[in-house]
């Protein structure tokens, strides 16, 4: 080899250094990108379950103590509403429609002291109640009351007869 062709080959030579020094650290950065990842998506759902039973403890108790500020903060609006009912628009729609919502067809003071929460995906739980009539029927439970996960964090969202 000649002096210019040894330079040539050792300049060429030293041009692929930097990227075999670098790659073992792009590498790393891949693997620690993709484990933050998962780690987020991860996370979000042991944290959601841990939320929804810290929600569900409050609801549960303010509607029992009857306590319609508490609720009306933990629900949103506009509130689902069962077929042919209308929706109720805001708080002060909801604080003055709490009784037809808590104590129309089911009686959900009694009935969330016993029912059992159902959970629908990730981001749903329910709870079906039976008539305020008949508190003690839980084979027929069609009123069914639904919390969904929101931005702000869980909700109560709805409320349904699933026999209409």
């Amino acid at each position: 080899m000649t002096p210019i062709n040894l330079n040539k080959a050792l300049s060429e030579l030293n041009s692929f250094v930097p990227i075999r020094v670098c790659r073992p650290w792009r590498v790393i950065r891949g693997q620690t990108w993709l484990t933050g990842i998962l780690i987020l998506l991860l996370v979000p759902n042991s944290f959601g379950q841990t939320d929804f039973s810290t929600f569900w403890k409050k609801f549960r108790s303010a509607v029992i103590a009857g306590d319609k500020a508490t609720v009306s903060e933990m629900t949103k609006f506009p509130l689902s509403m069962p077929y042919l009912v209308k929706a109720v628009k805001n708080k002060q729609d909801f604080l003055r429609r709490y009784n037809e919502i808590f104590k129309g067809e089911a009686n959900a003071a009694q009935c969330f002291a016993k029912a059992q929460l159902q959970k629908e995906s990730a981001g749903q739980y329910e709870i079906y109640c039976p008539f305020k009539g008949t508190p003690n029927d839980w084979e027929n439970a069609p009123i069914r009351f639904i919390f969904e996960l929101t931005k702000s964090g869980w909700k109560f969202g709805g409320l349904d007869n699933i026999n209409e």
